[in-house]
């Protein structure tokens, strides 16, 4: 029921609209218009064709449909006799070029170019070995040997980039202990009652992590990007591959203990020598450059 008010829509019947409240017996009864399909005046039987040929006058409206000869003609009549298509005519007959007079001493005027094996005016380049003084040396100069060899880093360098990683570590060590302490509600006093066997195996798996995956990664720690030094293999081939490989840098981290369990001797070939590798380095074929 719709309210002729409001325009409210409602399903429900009843006296009031449920919106506005008034009250239908008010509105005026209006009759449904009726719009019938057919009002009794129509031809009985299907629709006349239309023709399409008969055009009403005066003028035609339809021109195509009027069966006029000349509006079928086309507007450009061809010639009698067309032309041949692009695809089979015939240039013209170009006139032949005058070939330049063949000089065989000018290779400007010779148009076969001929080989260097064919002809005995380049210089024969002789063996180093059966060169004799007076014969214009044909070879170019040897160029100098790269050389593939670093300078190894310095003591104090050494010194500084170690004091610097030690340094590092042991904050982050004393951080997890501090931590693990203040979730344990305990004090520093009370730490030897933390389990010591995955206390100390989680810090050697963080310190060794440190040192293998840096070294690894850039063959620098960040105490050796301080101190511009680098870690490379001992003997590398060539300088696109002076990066430590992963096996050899966690020998290098493990060599770490080996060093330092004879009261620290295996770190004395560090400063000491020309080649300056600890023991750690030469466990793991590494050593230690000038970054």
């Amino acid at each position: 029921m719709k309210c002729p008010k409001c325009q409210y829509i409602s399903f429900d019947s009843g006296d009031r609209c449920r919106n506005c409240g008034y009250d239908f017996s008010l509105a005026l009864d209006i009759p449904p218009d009726d719009l019938p399909i057919q009002n009794g005046t129509e031809a009985i039987g299907p629709f006349a064709d239309f023709s399409l040929n008969e055009v009403p006058a005066p003028t035609p409206n339809l021109p195509l449909f009027t069966g006029d000869p000349d509006l079928d003609r086309p507007l450009v009549t061809p010639g009698a006799t067309p032309r041949a298509p692009l695809s089979v005519r015939r240039a013209a007959p170009a006139a032949p070029r005058p070939k330049p007079r063949r000089d065989a001493t000018d290779p400007r005027t010779d148009p076969e170019p001929r080989l260097a094996l064919d002809t005995a005016e380049l210089p024969i380049a002789l063996p180093r070995e059966s060169r004799v003084e007076g014969v214009q040396e044909a070879l170019p100069p040897e160029a100098p040997a790269e050389t593939s060899g670093r300078v190894a880093a310095p003591a104090g360098a050494r010194l500084l980039g170690g004091v610097l990683d030690f340094a590092l570590l042991a904050a982050i060590d004393l951080s997890v202990v501090y931590f693990t302490l203040r979730i344990c509600d305990l004090r520093f006093a009370d730490a030897l009652e933390l389990p010591l066997a995955p206390l100390l195996s989680f810090l050697a798996l963080l310190n060794g992590g440190y040192l293998a995956i840096f070294v690894a990664a850039g063959g620098q720690t960040i105490g050796k990007m301080a101190a511009g030094t680098r870690v490379i293999p001992a003997e590398p081939s060539s300088r696109s591959t002076e990066r430590v490989s992963f096996g050899h840098a966690l020998i290098r981290a493990g060599g770490y203990l080996v060093s330092a369990l004879p009261f620290g001797l295996g770190f004395v070939p560090a400063f000491v020598g020309s080649e300056r590798r600890a023991l750690h380095d030469r466990l793991a074929d590494t050593r230690v450059v000038k970054a």
